[in-house]
């Protein structure tokens, strides 16, 4: 159906049919004389613009190692560190935490045969149980606990003996007690660990060589 408006002839729209000079966006879009083809060439070329300005920002992020290092480029080998609490089973937890954590991080390759580049260990100096809240009925009767490891972690250059993270650094973990508290630590040790891993690990992937 067509209708007259000003003396001229026009078909009506559908409902959800907009054009460029509905939005007004665009310098001559509301002019006739500016033609839709080259508004739509000008629209274009504000979007490939916009790519391009994207593309440059995304220059800025990088994915893989943060040290500027190849992924891999360099080994590294866990020794076993020093326990200084009366836990015997940190250790073997620590120990397995580690090698996982660099084995995932990918930036150097984990080498198990005591010839890596860089050896890291350490000494566990603490692990400590908090109580962080408390039975509704007993004040002094934790219901759920904070498990914490500190460990004193160093990480050296096997030729040079170079120093490349002497740092001091914790892993916790919280668990429910229930109704036995050594089977709740036992399941909660290596989130500990593990958390202790991933903290050290982040500090020497972030590090300069």
């Amino acid at each position: 159906m067509r209708v007259s408006r000003n003396h001229e002839w026009f078909e009506p729209r559908k409902r959800g049919d907009f054009r460029p000079s509905d939005f007004g966006l665009l310098s001559g879009f509301g002019n006739s004389d500016f033609g839709f083809d080259a508004a739509m060439r000008q629209l274009s070329l504000l979007l490939v613009v916009g790519i391009l300005a994207l593309s440059d920002a995304g220059c800025a992020y990088r994915l893989g190692p943060t040290n500027g290092q190849a992924a891999g480029a360099r080994s590294v080998q866990v020794a076993p560190f020093q326990n200084k609490t009366i836990e015997p089973r940190l250790v073997e937890a620590v120990s397995f935490a580690f090698r996982k954590q660099l084995q995932q991080d990918g930036t150097y390759q984990l080498d198990t045969h005591n010839e890596g580049d860089v050896i890291i260990d350490g000494t566990i100096v603490s692990y400590e149980r908090h109580g962080i809240s408390f039975q509704s009925r007993d004040a002094l009767t934790p219901r759920d606990y904070r498990l914490i490891i500190t460990a004193h972690v160093t990480a050296k250059e096997r030729t040079s003996g170079k120093v490349l993270l002497n740092r001091t650094v914790t892993g916790h973990s919280d668990i429910r007690i229930g109704a036995d508290l050594a089977s709740a630590e036992r399941q909660a040790l290596p989130l500990v660990a593990e958390d202790l891993a991933r903290n050290a690990t982040a500090l020497l992937v972030d590090g300069t060589w």
